[in-house]
């Protein structure tokens, strides 16, 4: 027996935020019902920075969009999905706010706890798996970006950060020490395996590792942590190589153990360094096509949870392998 338990039931965590973090919960919902989605909240613009700035609230975005990906794959399911999905679209104060993002927002006025809250609204989707915050409070993000003509200037915001067009060289969140949820710590400490990724890099994947508590529960989680790559680059991250994603995160958690990353063949125009700096992380490289046949940058379903299986599969064997040589009852043959 592995120490997973049931090996078809893997508890995962998710790490992310936005579109890159649907792409991952989609993925993982065809693999098992044990997901926890520990999402970002550091939005500042649309509709969540509105209600955030207005009521004093978590950024409900990114929330909404996490329990719209796990939703049960029904017709009541899909018909509440798409209602939290649905915006306005006024010529008055509630142009362009989705019903989901109200709707949450409502339920923490009217429970008085974030997470009650969100666990009420994945019932009513039948969510496949649950949705928690990485902080208890909302998080501003601000990065050190160096401009063309090598001057350093400060970014401040999510959604500043995420169009700069400057090489962004370090980044942090106010306040320095926020409470995490200790729900999502306490999932990152029990669970199988976390994925980091796809998504926004700066302002939706390595904001997780600047929250100290859960910063700490990645650092000692017995959890094996796979990274998803992005299929193309965005604002944030314009002009870096596949291989400056991975050693980003490195410089940013030196100390993070990374079990496989996960990559498109199509975005690897450095497969050697890449390969390189994944050995000297420990780490195995995958690679898969993840994308969609239509070659679009954007995730497959079936096609990442196929590789993110084979991950877990290939880990399984060789636990089974190791298992095996130390009874004497394995194969031997390197």
């Amino acid at each position: 027996m592995s120490r997973f338990g049931d090996p078809t039931r893997p508890a995962v965590v998710a790490l992310g935020g936005g579109h890159g973090l649907s792409a991952s919960l989609s993925a993982l919902r065809l693999m098992t019902d044990r997901i926890t989605a520990v999402v970002t909240v550091a939005d500042d613009g649309g509709s969540s920075g509105r209600l955030r700035d207005e009521m004093g609230v978590l950024p409900p975005g990114d929330l909404r969009m996490a329990l719209s990906a796990l939703c049960d794959d029904s017709e009541w399911g899909r018909t509440w999905r798409d209602l939290l999905q649905h915006r306005f679209a006024t010529a008055g104060p509630l142009d362009q706010h989705s019903v989901g993002n109200l709707l949450i927002v409502a339920l923490w006025e009217l429970l008085g706890d974030t997470v009650e809250g969100l666990d009420l609204v994945g019932r009513l989707l039948g969510a496949r798996g649950r949705v928690l915050p990485m902080a208890s409070v909302p998080l501003r993000i601000e990065a050190d970006v160096r401009t063309a003509d090598g001057q350093r200037q400060v970014v401040r915001g999510q959604t500043q950060v995420a169009v700069t067009e400057h090489r962004i060289e370090q980044l942090r969140i106010h306040p320095v020490d926020p409470p995490a949820c200790a729900e999502a710590v306490a999932a990152v400490r029990e669970a199988d395996w976390v994925v980091l990724g796809p998504g926004s890099w700066y302002s939706s994947v390595l904001p997780h590792l600047l929250v100290p508590q859960l910063r700490a529960a990645l650092l000692e989680t017995t959890a094996r942590i796979v990274v998803v790559l992005n299929l193309s680059p965005d604002d944030e991250t314009a002009g870096m190589r596949t291989v400056d994603h991975l050693a980003v995160l490195r410089a940013h958690a030196p100390r993070l153990p990374v079990h496989a990353v996960v990559a498109d063949p199509l975005t690897l125009d450095d497969v050697g360094e890449l390969s390189e700096l994944c050995a000297a992380m420990g780490s195995r490289l995958l690679v898969r096509q993840v994308r969609r046949g239509d070659q679009s940058a954007v995730h497959d379903p079936l096609r990442l949870a196929a590789a993110l299986r084979d991950v877990v599969e290939d880990y399984l064997g060789d636990v089974g392998t190791r298992a095996g040589r130390a009874t004497g009852s394995g194969d031997t043959q390197e």
